[in-house]
């Protein structure tokens, strides 16, 4: 444990599971108090809450589709009942709806658009009100190195993804001036339920340090540029955490 967030309030979007969990874990361990987001079943989401709480931190879990704006706007509202602000938010919430593009349903575009794109919108636009009030904050959205380099089946996601980069950079620049940082992270393939069916075989010829990721690897990169002092001076940017895929 450490202090460096001590004192700070911090919403992880998605965080019951996989990467989002190793998220609130990590920033819990720098002293946030943390708001485990999740979208409909709250059994992981209380458990890793009672985690938390077991190793001296504080947590609350809040259920919220982030699809839905009005469930982002009660989201925030709870956070703000419960600790009266809201330093960092990491938006990880996200699902898939994979095929490919001829086969794709419009309905299966428009979830992990609204889920992935839209969401992250909701909960940024929602949050960044209270942080410029503050004059500070930092916003994390969890991208893909699918929005930079595509993917086969994930027409959907891909594009979703490619907005967050987008929009990233873009609200970075409207909030600098209140001291606002916002960054993207863009994971490449990472051991979570997401990537439990896929053939390991044919990925890791295209990851020059040959493994998956750990959902821990990515949450340190957030935890850097949530809690580090010298993140202070970063922003618009996006960290691929991806074993060397994706090189510019």
């Amino acid at each position: 444990m450490s202090d460096l967030l001590a004192g700070q309030v911090a919403i992880v979007t998605g965080a019951s599971r996989g990467i989002g969990r190793a998220i609130a874990l990590q920033l819990a361990q720098v002293g946030a108090k943390v708001a485990v987001n999740y979208a409909s079943s709250s059994g992981a989401a209380d458990k890793l809450v009672a985690e938390i709480i077991g190793s001296g931190g504080e947590a609350i879990a809040v259920g919220a589709d982030v699809s839905k704006p009005e469930q982002v706007d009660a989201l925030v509202s709870t956070v703000m009942d419960k600790w009266g602000r809201i330093d960092v938010l990491v938006n990880n919430a996200g699902i898939t709806r994979d095929t490919l593009l001829l086969r794709m349903k419009l309905e299966d575009w428009q979830a992990v658009i609204d889920t992935n794109l839209t969401g992250v919108f909701s909960c940024t636009r929602a949050v960044s009100k209270i942080m410029l009030k503050q004059k500070s904050g930092r916003i994390i959205n969890i991208a893909s190195v699918a929005g930079q380099m595509g993917n086969p089946g994930q027409a959907n996601y891909s594009a979703a993804k490619a907005g967050v980069i987008g929009f990233t950079k873009t609200v970075a620049k409207e909030l600098s001036t209140r001291g606002i940082t916002v960054n993207a992270v863009a994971p490449g393939f990472i051991t979570t339920d997401m990537t439990n069916d896929l053939k390991a075989e044919g990925i890791l010829q295209f990851i020059p340090l040959g493994r998956y990721g750990k959902p821990e690897e990515v949450a340190g990169m957030v935890r850097f540029l949530a809690a580090d002092p010298a993140a202070a001076y970063i922003t618009g940017q996006t960290f691929n955490v991806d074993g060397g895929m994706v090189m510019a």
